[in-house]
């Protein structure tokens, strides 16, 4: 209806503007909260969700009990909603939007769906209108009706979704977030907001997720600390670890730099009645015999663990390490990535075989320098006084990846009057006229 018929009906009508991508953000956060239900949680359509309770009803006094409880929760936020349960996703969408509040046993859904309209079997409306048009007006009706012209007149979707509804077809619900190996949680019944409190609690989850690893010789790739509001938001802190861990300390240690680091970016609001913290990856961890000598210095272990707190403080770009490519020219033959993770590409330099002297800091683009050959150069508003040079070393580009008319690099291993050493390079080529130089880095 037109709004100008709208008003003329009800002159005090509110006319908002639709917002369908706020309305879908909105839908997804509701969707991580109800995680405090079940970690299987899909969205449905627009207004709906499917929640997959197998085996999470009995913590919330059985099926009915959690429906209340999460209908409850939905109207103290300011949501109308409505819930039903079945064993099939089809029943229990139809249960929810035809029979609010009912919980349908296994078995039941022919006495459900019965005498329900077609849109409860999740049909458009065009289809609905054509079965409509031949006189078929129920699910009932549908059902006594032969199954193959329904399939030659209406398509195959029409008796998929008879058979999802009723069990006869399998229909698989994919989660909107991904599903942890392993969860530990805390049920609060005083809602906590300081983060001393957490962290407390935090404290007996990584001792709990730690035995539960333990048992199955597993470890840790990544941590979800989730701490659910009372008033509908979900907090999602994570960490990352570069090699698989379960001790519990380790996983304080980094939780500890990540709040420390979020500060008052946690909105605690009215406070957290649910902490849960899911080990997101997980890899074997095997036991290992600890080094019985005396030896001072750091071990491997130990740098790891350094880096997977630092990264929790400030970030997983903050910790990179150089990875060796398949590549001759300078700029590629080294990537930096995050530490701890695997660059598939990576190759060592002994596919190329004894590689020249190289520089321990090369810059991320050369810079160009003013330059008499064996006497000085100019760089940076300094000159530097030439006492050896050695090259040059003809570096080619890639022609499978660059322009025809990139030019060669002739590098030259230059030291100056105070025992600094540089590389350089001038452009090779046929013209006649002076080069171009550049400083790519420093030796040793």
């Amino acid at each position: 209806m037109g709004i100008a018929d709208a008003r003329a009906m009800h002159p005090s009508i509110e006319v908002v503007e639709a917002e369908p991508e706020a309305d879908r953000r909105l839908l997804e956060n509701i969707a991580g909260w109800c995680g405090r239900y079940t970690p299987l949680v899909a969205i449905e359509g627009v207004d709906g969700l499917f929640l997959d309770i197998t085996g999470c009803a009995h913590l919330f006094g059985g099926e009915r009990g959690l429906m209340e409880d999460l209908l409850r929760r939905l109207r103290c936020q300011g949501f109308c909603a409505r819930a039903g349960i079945a064993s099939t996703a089809g029943a229990a969408w139809a249960a929810a939007r035809f029979h609010g509040g009912a919980v349908v046993d296994a078995g039941a859904e022919v006495a459900l769906m019965g005498g329900l309209p077609l849109a409860a079997l999740r049909l458009d409306s065009v289809t609905c209108r054509g079965l409509e048009g031949v006189g078929l007006r129920t699910v009932s009706s549908l059902l006594a009706a032969p199954r193959a012209p329904l399939a030659r007149r209406f398509g195959k979707t029409v008796l998929l979704r008879l058979d999802q509804a009723l069990g006869a077809a399998e229909e698989a619900i994919s989660p909107s977030l991904p599903v942890p190996d392993f969860s530990v949680e805390r049920q609060l019944g005083d809602p906590v907001s300081l983060i001393e409190d957490i962290e407390r609690l935090l404290e007996k989850l990584a001792a709990d997720i730690e035995a539960d690893l333990g048992k199955r010789g597993m470890g840790a790739t990544g941590l979800h600390l989730l701490l659910f509001r009372v008033d509908g938001e979900v907090a999602r802190i994570v960490v990352g670890m570069a090699r698989p861990q379960r001790d519990r300390m380790v996983i304080r240690k980094l939780f500890h730099e990540r709040l420390a680091r979020l500060g008052s970016d946690i909105d605690a609001g009215y406070g957290f009645d649910l902490v849960r913290l899911c080990a997101m990856g997980t890899a074997r961890l095997e036991a290992v015999q600890a080094d019985l000598s005396d030896r001072s210095g750091v071990s491997g272990e130990e740098v790891i663990r350094f880096a997977d707190r630092v990264r929790a403080r400030l970030g997983p770009q903050s910790v990179m390490r150089p990875v060796p490519m398949e590549s001759h020219v300078p700029e590629r033959a080294v990537r930096l990535v995050p530490f701890g993770r695997e660059e598939d590409g990576a190759r060592g330099t002994a596919a190329f075989g004894r590689m020249p002297e190289r520089p321990v800091r090369l810059l991320h683009d050369p810079s160009e320098v003013e330059i008499v050959p064996g006497e000085s150069f100019h760089w940076r508003r300094l000159v530097h006084r030439i006492v050896r040079m050695e090259g040059p070393e003809r570096i080619a580009p890639e022609w499978w990846r660059e322009e025809a008319e990139t030019p060669a690099r002739d590098y030259f291993r230059v030291e100056d009057e105070k025992g600094r050493r540089y590389w350089l390079f001038r452009e090779a080529g046929l013209s006649t006229g002076n080069p171009r130089w550049f400083i790519q880095g420093f030796l040793a």
